[in-house]
């Protein structure tokens, strides 16, 4: 599995720019605001929902089923997010859905422990992130590296490091620790220069 770059908009921003930013760098995928999925997946290849849940096509109002989310062009989702916690036996049939429809999946988990029991589900990445550190500035990679290597002993599939991740020697932690790549989110828009920045993410990695 390569290495990637997962750039999560939240909702700092509806703006197309950090999409933008994003074409060109091939293992860069962002994942923006539900409301602009379908124009940001004209612009870069890499897109990903925040969230979908496990709803096929047909009677469910509100819900973001993974078959409309491919039929899009979008190619995965972030699930799991500490910011939108997904039961267990509902991120297991997202999952599965998501597979079905040939979509990436991402899943976030809290801690090793967490890991462990998500890895069983075989998402295509767990990304590693302590709530405590989310918008920190205190990369996970510094402060606590033995999450992260906890983490990749009781995988199965690749783990990303995210929570706090902020600069190119916070990805450099990560990738020698064995880390497949990083999630980022705050930093980028704190950031005045955010397209170099974001280049210099990249080549860390």
């Amino acid at each position: 599995m390569k290495k990637i770059i997962v750039l999560n908009l939240k909702t700092y921003s509806h703006d197309l720019k950090p999409i933008k930013d994003a074409v060109g760098f091939g293992n860069v995928y962002v994942a923006p605001p539900l409301p602009i999925l379908s124009q940001a997946v004209k612009i870069h290849k890499n897109i990903l929902a925040q969230h979908c849940e496990p709803a096929e096509l047909g009677q469910f109002t509100g819900h973001i089923a993974p078959e409309m989310l491919k039929n899009m062009g979008v190619k995965g989702t972030l699930l799991n997010h500490s910011e939108k916690r997904l039961d267990f036996d509902v991120l297991k049939k997202t999952i599965d859905l998501c597979k079905k429809h040939k979509l990436l999946t991402i899943v976030c988990a809290k801690d090793p422990a967490e890991v462990a029991k998500i890895s069983k589900l075989k998402p295509d990445y767990i990304a590693i992130e302590p709530p405590e550190l989310i918008g920190s500035g205190i990369s996970v990679s510094k402060a606590q590296p033995e999450i992260i290597t906890n983490s990749i002993k009781k995988s199965k599939v690749p783990v990303l490091c995210g929570a706090g991740v902020s600069t190119e020697e916070d990805v450099r932690i990560a990738s020698k620790l064995k880390a497949q790549g990083v999630l980022i989110a705050s930093a980028y828009f704190k950031n005045k220069k955010r397209k170099e920045w974001l280049k210099e993410i990249v080549k860390s990695l």
